[in-house]
């Protein structure tokens, strides 16, 4: 049943119950006068001004009612239209939409508990899976459209124009050399440095090096001198020498070669931020990024490889990017079911958004509210919340009959004891 058969339905039974109050008024009025007949009477009488007056109360809610005197204060819907869009953004901005209210709400629900629930059951893993591959080729053909690339491009262009290659450089380097990191980063690569040459693979090398250098620079010595002791000895003897350099670097912290390196990097820092010639590279290659024709057909060969390899993998019926979604969202799942300070603190962070955007949010709903409220036309706004809550008011029609009738039955009751007491 739709919601206009709903309301008619309504408004018939309750005037249904007004005609048989009617009816019965008649009746009673043409009939022999009597105690049960009187009393009839009164309980219709009474039943037919319950049912008109709640009748004019919910007519009036949508309708202007041509009653003098009274017919100003009906229509009460269509004529308060805005008031009532403003006061309904300003109900919704109120009990619903304030910061801590929605923080309340995150941290109740405990978000990140739920998700992790979720996503802990492999159907719902597969269906997560099924819509992101679903949505992304719509992505990628947003991005292939020739307006939103020129919009991306020009965006790139913007951002590189403002980038300061030398000076930000400079500034990462900086922030990396803080507090002597970059001698703990000299540590470690000499740490590799030193297993590199420790590999057979590499000490081969160093002979097999010796050994070309004996024959082109001493072709007659090397004929007769041991040639394969002679390069595996000095490969040993090279990485052995270069290996005690590093340990001695290693653990002299005052080392000069470390000495050496700080000035290194304190110059090169200089340079970045400063030598006109950096300055001037970096321009430079900020002018290739942006205008030159080589790295632009590559980003965009690179990217059409890219969306075809997507396109191809998703119809595959063993995506990866599938597998991945799925594996994805299984780690996550345990992560957060295994680590419960883990989700507390994603539930904090959540709830800390929603204080942060809720009032950016609260003003544009509440301001879409208002307006779309206001835009509506007058007779249709009425018309659709009588269509929504129409049936509802009809009750009030029918509780007015059947209430009005018993109270006059109260009262014909009551008139008739006092009569009785009178005598």
């Amino acid at each position: 049943m739709t919601k206009e058969e709903e309301l008619q339905r309504s408004k018939l039974i309750a005037l249904s119950l007004l005609a048989a109050a009617a009816a019965m008024f008649v009746a009673t009025s043409l009939a022999p006068r009597g105690f049960w007949v009187d009393g009839l009477r009164a309980i219709s009488e009474a039943a037919m001004v319950g049912a008109l007056a709640d009748w004019f109360a919910v007519v009036a809610l949508f309708r202007k009612v041509p009653i003098p005197f009274v017919s100003r204060h009906t229509a009460i819907i269509p004529n308060n239209k805005e008031r009532i869009a403003d006061n309904l953004a300003g109900f919704v901005e109120e009990k619903f939409l304030k910061p801590e209210s929605l923080a309340a709400v995150i941290l109740k629900t405990d978000p990140s508990t739920n998700v992790a629930e979720w996503l802990k059951e492999p159907a719902n893993r597969d269906y997560l899976a099924s819509h992101l591959l679903k949505l992304l080729p719509e992505i990628l053909a947003t991005v292939d459209d020739a307006r939103i690339r020129q919009l991306l491009r020009d965006a790139l262009n913007a951002a590189i124009g403002k980038l300061d290659l030398s000076r930000s450089m400079g500034a990462l380097l900086a922030g990396l050399t803080k507090e002597g990191r970059h001698q703990q980063l000299l540590d470690d690569g000499m740490v590799a440095l030193i297993g590199v040459i420790n590999r057979p693979a590499t000490r081969d090398m160093i002979a097999g090096q010796i050994a070309a250098w004996l024959k082109r620079e001493h072709a007659t010595m090397e004929l007769m001198l041991p040639t394969e002791w002679i390069s595996e000895s000095g490969a040993g003897m090279i990485a052995k020498a270069l290996q005690n350099i590093m340990e001695d670097i290693a653990a002299d912290r005052d080392h000069k070669l470390r000495i050496k390196f700080d000035d290194m990097v304190r110059r090169f820092l200089t340079r970045l931020e400063s030598d006109p010639s950096f300055i001037a590279k970096g321009e430079d290659f900020k002018r290739y990024l942006r205008d030159g024709d080589a790295f632009n057909n590559y980003i965009r060969d690179l990217w059409g490889s890219v969306r075809d390899w997507v396109n191809a993998d998703i119809a595959r019926g063993d995506s990866r990017l599938r597998d991945a979604v799925i594996q994805g969202a299984n780690w996550l799942s345990e992560e957060l079911l295994r680590h419960p300070a883990m989700r507390a603190s994603l539930n904090q962070h959540l709830a800390g958004m929603a204080r942060t955007l809720a009032p950016a949010f609260s003003s544009f709903l509440t301001r879409h509210i208002s307006d779309t409220v206001k835009a509506w036309d007058n007779q249709d706004m009425s018309r659709q919340i009588e269509l929504n809550i129409g049936k509802d008011l009809q009750f009030i029609r029918v509780n007015g009959t059947l209430v009005g009738g018993m109270v006059g039955l109260l009262l014909f009751l009551s008139a008739r004891l006092m009569e009785w007491a009178a005598r």
